[in-house]
């Protein structure tokens, strides 16, 4: 009976260190987390040719607002809304009766002028004659060539007057300044205007269009050096675009302003597009692509292998342990799905580009690796 005893304790004592072992084993495994199975890209480098954009103003080079120089009623309006005009045209006609009036007026006056200085003329010659003989007084003399004087001037101030009455009815004529297209009128045939303020229309030019953009002054270097390389005809360094529709015919560097906005610190930078189409209007709204070719060669990754802590970038990258470490970038222009790498990664280094979000520092991987397009393409 003893001896069952002592089995049975015996046993019992056996099973307990069993379980204690497996349960030492348990909590081993149960520390050890498994390796995270993620997919790694081999970096390369690659030509990135991208575009920076910038908000862009679609303009006329080349734009007037008529209004009237002399006051009174519109009689003709001698196009249609919208028409393309040229120099030279007659575009508004106003009431030209008071203006003809005051001309003949002026001219009546001119000659009556002109007949006053006649007759002092001749009273003049007479006196001087006399005076040789001494038949008459000095100061009748005198008097004579200072009447003679003041008929000159009239008659001077008499043809100023007729070309000022003229010039009044030269602008009862409103003529288009330059080739161009222009506006809805904002006057019709009886409305009444005043010179100088009412506004009858706009004409501009649309052979050619101005599309000005704000650059930052860092830029300035970059964008003068565009202008004084000579444009090559369809060269794409400038291409103008409204949403999803791109612009089918690339512009070129105009200038750039006098000086830079001390509040903004930007400059304006006009360039101008060709719109042989009709396909621009004054006042649009786009934006202007140019060509960065300063980023050939550069190393890019896909953006989903990228992770954002307080505003700082980083990837994970295995070492020969199968385990990752965190790397910082500094990361230049977004691509389509990549990202240009700046700093912190070489040529040939890998990525984690998939299962990034299970991963720690230090974790263990289980790794799928991923050709990257361009290397397939290589390969091929």
């Amino acid at each position: 009976m003893y001896l069952k005893k002592i089995i049975t304790l015996s046993g019992l004592a056996t099973l307990f260190l069993i379980a204690a072992c497996s349960n030492n084993n348990t909590a081993d495994t149960a520390a050890i987390p498994p390796p995270v199975k993620v997919t790694v890209q081999p970096v390369v480098l690659a030509d990135a040719v991208y575009y920076d954009e910038y908000p862009a103003t679609v303009s006329a080079l080349n734009q007037v607002d008529l209004r009237p120089q002399v006051s009174g009623f519109i009689t003709g309006v001698h196009f249609k809304d919208g028409d393309r005009v040229r120099k030279g045209q007659l575009l508004y006609s106003i009431d030209a009766q008071l203006y003809a009036a005051n001309y003949q007026q002026a001219v009546a006056g001119l000659e009556v002028q002109e007949a006053n200085l006649n007759k002092a003329q001749k009273d003049a010659n007479r006196f001087h004659e006399l005076d040789k003989n001494d038949a008459i007084a000095k100061q009748l003399v005198d008097n004579a060539d200072a009447a003679l004087e003041v008929a000159h001037k009239q008659a001077d101030a008499a043809r100023a007057n007729i070309q000022a009455v003229h010039t009044n009815v030269k602008y009862t004529k409103v003529y288009a300044p330059f080739d161009g297209v222009i506006g809805i009128s904002a006057v019709k045939t009886g409305a009444a205007v005043t010179a100088g303020q009412t506004l009858l229309n706009t004409v501009s030019s649309d052979k050619e269009l101005a599309v000005d953009v704000n650059i930052d002054q860092k830029e300035i270097y970059r964008f003068a050096k565009f202008m004084s390389e000579k444009a090559i005809s369809g060269d794409s360094t400038f291409t103008l675009a409204f949403g999803n529709d791109i612009y089918p015919y690339p512009g070129k560097i105009s200038l750039l302003d006098r000086a830079v906005n001390s509040q903004t610190g930007t400059i304006k930078a006009r360039l101008i597009f060709p719109n042989n189409k009709k396909l621009l209007i004054a006042g649009m709204n786009g934006t202007v692509k140019v060509k960065n070719n300063g980023a050939t060669q550069s190393i890019l990754i896909p953006y989903k292998a990228v992770t954002e802590q307080l505003g700082e970038f980083f990837v994970y990258v295995p070492n020969d342990s199968n385990k990752v470490s965190q790397r910082k970038l500094i990361l230049g222009k977004q691509i389509g799905y990549d990202v240009i790498v700046k700093e912190g990664l070489k040529n040939g280094e890998k990525v984690v580009v998939e299962g990034v979000q299970n991963l720690r520092e230090g974790a263990m991987i289980n790794t799928n690796t991923n050709i990257p397009a361009a290397e397939k393409v290589t390969k091929k």
